[in-house]
């Protein structure tokens, strides 16, 4: 997981993520602003909830988008560290195991599933090493999927 963090880190998320969200907030706010009128004086106001919605649904997205690039990264610095990346999957079954099935549909969520992240995460590990992990990694799981 510490591999993953640092990718966040790496990849500036967090910034990205704070501009992303202070232009969806103007964008929403010129909405109201547009959609308002004395006429229809709770226009403006439904115009920056609906604009609000669909900001978030988009900012989700690049969240979910944001999970999967840390987990390449993180991939790719466990390895470096001399650790088998596919310690990754156990964490990943361990995420699965504890939703209890109550998990929210992935496009409401901001992490992708953990099955689309073991997907990735296998796809990252056979792209760095096509003749398989080498053995000696060091691996802290017992039980790798």
């Amino acid at each position: 997981m510490l591999g993953h963090e640092i990718g966040h880190v790496v990849a500036r998320h967090s910034a990205e993520h704070i501009a992303k969200s202070q232009f969806a907030q103007l964008l929403v706010t010129a909405v109201g602003v547009a959609a308002s009128d004395e006429e229809h004086p709770g226009r403006g106001q439904q115009a920056a909830a609906a604009a609000g919605f669909i900001s978030q649904m988009v900012t989700l997205r690049y969240d979910r988008g944001d999970e999967l690039e840390s987990d390449k990264l993180g991939v790719r610095f466990i390895s470096e560290a001399k650790y088998d990346p596919r310690s990754l999957l156990e964490v990943m079954r361990i995420l699965a195991a504890n939703s209890g099935g109550s998990r929210r549909p992935e496009f409401l969520s901001t992490h992708p599933d953990p099955r689309n992240r073991k997907e990735t995460i296998r796809a990252v590990s056979a792209e760095r090493f096509p003749q398989g992990v080498p053995p000696d990694l060091v691996s802290h799981c017992k039980r790798v999927s």
